[in-house]
This record gives structure tokens, sequence and C-alpha cells, in this order.
């Protein structure tokens, strides 16, 4: 599977968002109105809109990243690394340091970004919150009039579907069928929210987002069939 793919030619990523505001009250009346109207359908009656509020992070409209985490493979002297960095902090700062990373190494043509469930969350996401913050986007990710062989975009869910579209797996159950280490060992994405705006421990998150980075490469590695990262070849720079 993917025996023509090049490994050194994909951009993995994985990014991790949290609600616009700690609290709803913090949002204006209308944009609470809004709110409400969004998620009705998944609330029903079962929560307020104030009560779902925690979920807001997945809406880039009432959400923001706070976190892009990022792992290429590098042969250096015929040794196997795959090296990991992230973008954190300030959204719009993050946002441009991404952009200019794309921009500077991975924007030629046989580039590709690869995510787990990236084409449904991660790459739009991204997008729309570079819009939002009035950032100009890098080709990669403009979609606009490109066909879709033209779409520079690898999902590791979309390969694991085998074209079944109904299907879901999540990255935590699809790495622990395939045997391989769970990123999921301290926290999850429905914790990210209070670590960030009660413990403000970013550093824990960036650790968090950078083990799903490192999952994504070892999923595609497994569906190339070859041997997964050791914990020597993965380096943090």
């Amino acid at each position: 599977m993917h025996t023509q793919l090049q490994l050194e030619h994909v951009l993995f990523l994985d990014i991790e968002t949290v609600p616009q505001e700690e609290n709803f009250n913090a949002l204006s009346e209308n944009l609470q109105e809004l709110y409400a109207q969004k998620t009705q359908y998944q609330r029903k009656d079962d929560f307020t809109a104030e009560t779902f509020y925690d979920r807001a992070g997945i809406w880039a409209e009432f959400g923001k990243i706070i976190c892009i985490s990022v792992g290429y493979f590098i042969n250096n002297n015929s040794k196997r690394q795959f090296r990991v960095t992230s973008f954190y902090g300030k959204e719009k700062k993050l946002l441009k340091e991404f952009k200019q990373l794309i921009e500077t190494h991975f924007n030629k043509k046989h580039h590709l970004l690869c995510a787990h469930n990236g084409k449904e969350f991660d790459f739009p996401y991204i997008a729309r919150r570079m819009i939002i913050n009035e950032i100009t986007l890098p080709e990669k990710l403009n979609l606009f009039g490109k066909k879709p062989w033209e779409i520079s975009h690898l999902d590791t869910l979309e390969l694991w579907k085998f074209g079944d579209y109904k299907h879901y797996t999540s990255l935590k159950l699809l790495t622990t069928i395939l045997n391989i280490p769970s990123p999921k060992d301290d926290i999850d994405g429905s914790q990210v929210k209070d670590v960030f705006y009660n413990e403000k421990n970013i550093d824990r998150i960036v650790t968090y987002c950078e083990k799903d980075t490192v999952a994504v490469a070892q999923i595609l590695l497994k569906f190339k069939q070859q041997p997964l990262l050791k914990l020597d070849e993965i380096i943090s720079i």
C-alpha cells in the first residue's frame, strides 16, 4: 500500500483547539445566540448552549488553535529520523509560523500534508482560522478551483476507511489495533480546555499534540509495511 509515496515528502501534523473564550458568558449576546443555533442539532434538549460550551473548540467559528505540532522524516547519513516541532502561543503568531514552514520547506507539488481526520477537521480548521485572523492562505491549504487529485492532503482516517464513508475510527482505536504504542498516556481531547484555561499548562498540551503527530506517522508506516519509529529516531526540535 502506498509503496510509491516518499515519506520525506510528507508533513505530518496535529492541532489542539479550545473554545474562543473560557466561559460562555464571555461571548457577546449575538455570539451566544449564534452558538445556540449552531449547536441546536447536537444538543437537542439535553443541554443548554451554556453547558454545551465546553465543546465549542471543535468549531472554527467559536474556537481557536492553541498548538500545531508537525513532524517530518529525514535520512541523516542513511539513518532514519523523525523530527517533531510545535507552534503554540498566540493564535495569529502560531498560524503565521506554520504558514512560513509550509511555504519555505513543503511548498513543492510533491509535498503532502497528513493528519488523522485531517480533511474533515485539521486542514479546514486551520484554513478557517487563518481567514479569521486575516492571514493569506498558503497554497497547500487553498483549495479554490482545484480538482480532487490536485489537493495535496493525505488523511490516515480516509486511508483506513477504504471507501467506507460511514466509518469512523479514532486515532486511539487505530493505534491500538495496529499495535502502535498509544499516544494517549496523559490527557485526551476532552481535557485540553481545562488544562489550557484552568491549569494554564501549555507544555502538557504541546507534549500531547506531538505524541499524536508521531502516532499519525506511525500509522502511515504501518500502511507501507515499514518498521515503526523507535524512540531514538524521534527528535524534538
